[in-house]
């Protein structure tokens, strides 16, 4: 089950179907009941010993209450992707209005902000789980001049680099919890020492780490699959 977001009806009509295959002996990777159950942003709420600080909320005073606190965030949406309608807003942004009304739609739809990682800089790591275990390279996602998203499709710069002592605590943890979810396949977002989001619908990145560290990603899948299938 890969495709690309946003996780709308059709997507979960999607599961519901590949379910029903489920129940008459097909075998789906990732499970359909997982990807419903594990929404990309809202899923590292289970593991907050791990992420920075966040609130998750379609009403406005909430989100200026979070601002006044932290002073520097990011506010997204729940089911973008390619960092579609991710804004960073500092307290004395002059749009901070248009740009919560935006987001949250005003006030119909269901927001996420977190503190802003200075990280960043230094890029957005794609941590890649594979059947619990994690790839030995993540990618860091580097954003172009000017930018604060780091995602390829936003123009940031993919460069391969071996997991940090972070990056293996949080993929030791949260890994044998996903594959016990039936989450065969899993792209952890890291930002500096932070989880910032768990992609289970399309996770990518698979061809930019095997080109730049000759690690064969898409074999230790394969491998992977061939055993779950055991």
């Amino acid at each position: 089950m890969r495709k690309d977001p946003p996780f709308d009806m059709e997507y979960v009509y999607s599961t519901y179907l590949l379910e029903l295959a489920e129940s008459q002996g097909a075998r789906v990777f990732n499970r359909p009941r997982a990807i419903r159950d594990w929404n990309e942003k809202m899923a590292i709420a289970r593991f907050p010993q791990f992420t920075p600080p966040t609130v998750v909320t379609r009403r406005e005073p909430l989100i200026r209450e979070f601002l006044a606190e932290h002073r520097d965030v990011i506010l997204k949406p729940l089911d973008g992707m390619g960092g579609a309608s991710v804004f960073r807003v500092r307290q004395d942004d002059p749009n901070v209005n248009v740009i919560i009304e935006t987001v949250t739609h005003f006030g119909r739809r269901t927001s996420m902000a977190q503190r802003y990682i200075p990280e960043i800089r230094d890029g957005d790591k794609r941590v890649l789980l594979i059947a619990g275990r994690a790839v030995p390279h993540s990618l860091a996602r580097i954003p172009k001049p000017g930018e604060t998203r780091g995602n390829l499709a936003a123009g940031g710069t993919g460069v391969a680099r071996a997991l940090t002592q972070r990056d293996r605590e949080i993929a030791d943890a949260l890994g044998p919890v996903l594959v016990k979810e039936g989450l065969l396949l899993v792209g952890l977002d890291v930002i500096g020492d932070w989880l910032t989001e768990i992609n289970v619908t399309s996770p990518t990145c698979f061809q930019e780490i095997t080109e730049q560290t000759g690690f064969n990603v898409a074999g230790m899948f394969m491998d992977a699959l061939q055993q779950a299938l055991r």
